[in-house]
């Protein structure tokens, strides 16, 4: 199996040899397979749970450079397992902020921060410019875009994903076998799929499952061992069971040769509801807007953004807030917001759907990226 990095090899320094040299020793590696990681370029999508110990590992192993993206800003409650930070770090933009501690890591490595989403925008050049991509991301609408132009491309991509107790792991897009939408043709609905803010994460799953990541990133960068293609890894960190299901690529699924213009769109409804904090603040700025609050009583009495109406998210959903919401206008700007983003995106659609508010979006980041703003 060849190194999927290509360009001139690098000559190890002698203070590369004595860094590396549990891997020069380590029979079926070698100096061979340590040169490739030194010409291999890695792309990392998202700088939090997952993406933390992949690029912890990938920079000490001697990737020759790493691409991390990211937009957030490194918050207290990252803390808990996104353990490349540290308190110093909070409010500071996690791509610069995780570029820092990597340099310090290991200077052999490049470490490239791109503190900016991950969009159709730049998606193309950034994976073409890499040999692997390491999915970190939170959200589907970026799985399911990196899915497709590394489809268009010819890029593997390592996938992991994380919820309360239980971790998944596979390679999709690795010659010829299956990719990430043939496991999952379709995202779910909105709302669907709670993220951890909602149900919780223990806080070593995403160090368990992202250092796998980069376990499968080498593997595939050196050509050691075989990669988690047409496999997808399920593990329960409470039981300590692990299961492997086969998977099959499905002839049925289109080939995909270039990006739709309405790939983020298509690829999670989600992403049409959303409005970041620098927006809703330039609309209150310029005109009226309408601000809904869909937290619990407790959550509103630690801080909200006024003047805003409160309908809790349980009131929406049982049909019981019609009272409440009788002094909406639908020729004004309507933003809804939660906690982290999750739940309002549920009111939003709700609010389009059922109460004719065709214009109601959600706060991207929720209360969180609002304070995170600077409000």
């Amino acid at each position: 199996m060849r190194s999927l990095a290509t360009h001139k090899d690098p000559i190890l320094t002698a203070a590369e040899w004595q860094r590396y040299q549990r891997h020069i020793v380590l029979a079926g590696f070698g100096v061979a397979a340590q040169e490739r990681l030194a010409r291999g370029r890695v792309l990392v999508v998202g700088a939090g749970g997952l993406g933390c110990p992949a690029l912890l590992y990938l920079t000490a192993a001697g990737v020759g450079r790493i691409v991390v993206v990211d937009s957030d800003v490194v918050e207290a409650s990252n803390l808990q397992r996104q353990v490349l930070y540290c308190e110093a770090d909070v409010g500071k933009p996690k791509a610069k902020a995780a570029a820092e501690h990597l340099r310090a890591l290991n200077h052999f490595v490049e470490t490239v921060p791109i503190a900016e989403r991950f969009s159709p925008d730049n998606a193309l050049g950034l994976i073409s410019a890499c040999d692997v991509v390491i999915d970190g991301s939170d959200n589907f609408a970026t799985r399911y875009l990196i899915d497709e132009v590394c489809a268009i491309v010819d890029r593997p991509f390592v996938y992991g994903a994380i919820e309360g107790f239980h971790g998944q792991l596979s390679v999709f897009n690795w010659r010829g076998g299956p990719s990430y939408r043939w496991l999952f043709p379709t995202p779910p609905s909105v709302g669907q799929a709670p993220d951890c803010s909602q149900v919780g994460v223990l806080g070593v799953l995403p160090g368990v499952i992202g250092t796998w990541q980069a376990n499968e990133a080498i593997k595939l960068l050196t050509g050691i061992g075989e990669p988690l293609s047409g496999k997808l890894l399920l593990w329960n960190a409470l039981t300590m069971t692990m299961q492997t299901v086969a998977l099959a690529a499905d002839p049925r699924q289109r080939l995909v040769h270039e990006l739709p213009e309405d790939t983020e769109k298509d690829a999670c409804p989600s992403i049409a509801l959303e409005i970041d904090a620098a927006e809703v603040d330039a609309l209150m700025r310029y005109g009226p807007v309408q601000l809904v609050d869909v937290r619990e009583d407790w959550e509103r009495a630690l801080g909200a953004i006024h003047p805003s109406l409160h309908v809790p998210l349980p009131k929406l959903l049982d049909g019981d807030e019609g009272e409440a919401l009788a002094g909406l206008r639908p020729d004004l700007p309507t933003v809804v917001y939660c906690a982290a983003g999750v739940r309002s995106l549920q009111a939003a659609e709700l609010l389009r759907r059922r109460h004719g508010i065709g214009n109601a979006r959600s706060l991207r980041g929720g209360m969180h990226a609002w304070t995170a703003s600077g409000h």
